[in-house]
């Protein structure tokens, strides 16, 4: 394990077996709402209402670090600390042979999906969490029901499920030949027409919410909200920043060009 205390985060970079100890799937457990999956490595962010939960990790990762390398903990404690506000990145030191882990996917109806793993795997449950959480009605520790009754909800599930690889565990879902046809009942209903209309307007609130505007906002709040979020989200503000900070913005920044003129024309 290593262990590196930047300026924007505690970067933490160990193998498996340290990911799945007892008092890592603790924390990350906690952090469900608050967790980023990128490519072999995940990011946690701070969560004001988990402090003491933070610390108590910190500490015990901080004793588990002094062991391996053989030196006393206590000033390293301090300094690491120093960064607990800083989000914090745990990222493999090396690529694991993909593990492959089933999925099952079942529809009770139009409105409800339950999402089912064989055995625990706190990884790929988390992520589903991470992105689902919204939705989530109730779980254990191989299941989550998820609420999914209108087409934004439908969506999100469907953007979760297109994610495959969650660190070295490569991701296969199952689910029965009434899965489709339950989950998109309403569908049967639709003309071409009325799907699109549904798109449009969907596409519209969240617009709405990117600028975080309430739906049907005047002109005027909508610029308001634009300049100060584009002021707050520039690119150029962290040009210094670590790489992936760099691509958050800049996206989001995107975001929120596309949605402030979606909504000028629309209105």
């Amino acid at each position: 394990m290593e262990i590196v205390l930047r300026n924007n985060l505690i970067l933490i970079t160990t193998g498996f077996k340290t990911l799945n100890a007892s008092w890592m799937i603790e924390f990350l457990n906690h952090h469900s709402r608050g967790m980023l999956f990128l490519p072999k490595s995940v990011l946690v962010f701070q969560n004001k209402s988990l402090t003491k939960v933070r610390e108590n990790f910190i500490k015990e990762l901080s004793e588990y670090h002094a062991k391996t390398h053989d030196f006393n903990h206590e000033f390293f404690l301090r300094s690491m600390l120093k960064f607990g506000n800083q989000p914090i990145k745990i990222e493999l030191d090396k690529l694991e042979e993909p593990e492959n882990i089933q999925v099952h996917l079942y529809a009770y109806d139009k409105n409800t999906v339950l999402i089912s793993l064989d055995s625990p795997n706190s990884w790929v449950l988390n992520y589903m969490r991470s992105q689902l959480e919204v939705y989530v009605e109730r779980g254990t520790d191989v299941s989550l029901v998820i609420e999914v009754s209108d087409f934004k909800a439908k969506a999100r599930l469907e953007r979760a499920l297109n994610k495959r690889h969650i660190l070295h565990y490569q991701i296969q879902y199952t689910y029965d030949n009434h899965f489709m046809s339950k989950l998109y009942s309403d569908f049967a209903n639709f003309s071409f027409g009325d799907l699109a209309k549904a798109s449009t307007e969907e596409e519209k609130k969240h617009f709405y919410t990117i600028l975080e505007c309430p739906i049907g906002a005047s002109q005027d709040a909508l610029k308001k909200s634009y300049k100060k979020l584009t002021k707050v989200y520039h690119p150029d503000k962290i040009f210094h920043e670590s790489p992936y900070l760099v691509e958050h913005y800049t996206h989001k920044f995107q975001l929120l060009q596309e949605a402030y003129q979606a909504l000028r024309v629309l209105s």
